[in-house]
């Protein structure tokens, strides 16, 4: 029996972290992107819906593929199920270790 692989994909947008997960992730042809396919969310259908989940639903539906810049990746996982997709407020530089490689300047 074929197992069906999932990933967890933890990336930067915009000083948020996104947590999403995916069927496809690869390396692309465009330098210095990771591309990510098949988003998978939790049933439309279901009683009670996590608007977290939701807002992220909303973003990406209508997207094919998704290029994201490899300096905005903190980790990529393969898990046995899916979770739950979330996008949670960016910590500021003073609290963790984590920064952005580029920050435009904001005017």
């Amino acid at each position: 029996m074929v197992e069906k692989q999932i990933y967890k994909v933890v990336f930067f947008n915009k000083d948020q972290m996104y947590e999403i997960y995916a069927k496809s992730v690869y390396q692309g042809d465009m330098y210095g992107f990771v591309i990510i396919e098949d988003l998978v969310f939790g049933e439309k259908s279901a009683i009670v819906l996590d608007p977290g989940e939701d807002k992220l639903r909303a973003e990406f539906e209508g997207v094919k593929r998704s290029f994201i810049p490899m300096h905005e990746i903190v980790r990529i996982d393969q898990v046995e199920r899916r979770g739950v997709a979330k996008i949670t407020p960016g910590v500021s530089s003073s609290t963790t270790n984590i920064s952005s490689l580029y920050v435009p300047d904001k005017k």
